[in-house]
């Protein structure tokens, strides 16, 4: 029995709920850590040196790119970009069966 095309659906928007969840958590743990981090750097030199800016910039990469995994942000192909190109090639393939080779 194969699955329905709603079941395929909702699971994949479970996915993406995870994700989100995912992304949220990780969020916050990094407001969190992070400011930790300042106040030590605060309490221990008073910012003459703030080195948590390299945690924060370290772990702020990592963030952004689940980020982008999470609500799905793809600034270079758009939304239908994969089927675009699908057709694309698949249009181009019966155009060359179509040409007579010699």
């Amino acid at each position: 029995m194969e699955p329905s095309n709603n079941d395929n659906k909702y699971y994949k928007a479970k996915k993406q709920v995870r994700e989100i969840k995912k992304f949220y958590t990780t969020l916050m743990m990094y407001l969190i850590f992070i400011s930790g981090l300042a106040m030590l750097n605060y309490y221990t030199n008073e910012f003459r040196y703030p080195w948590f800016l390299w945690a924060a910039f370290g772990w702020g990469i990592g963030l952004f790119f689940q980020g982008v995994k999470a609500f799905q942000w793809n600034p270079f192909y758009g939304k239908d970009w994969e089927e675009r190109k699908i057709k694309e090639f698949m249009d181009k393939d019966s155009d060359d069966e179509n040409t007579i080779k010699f």
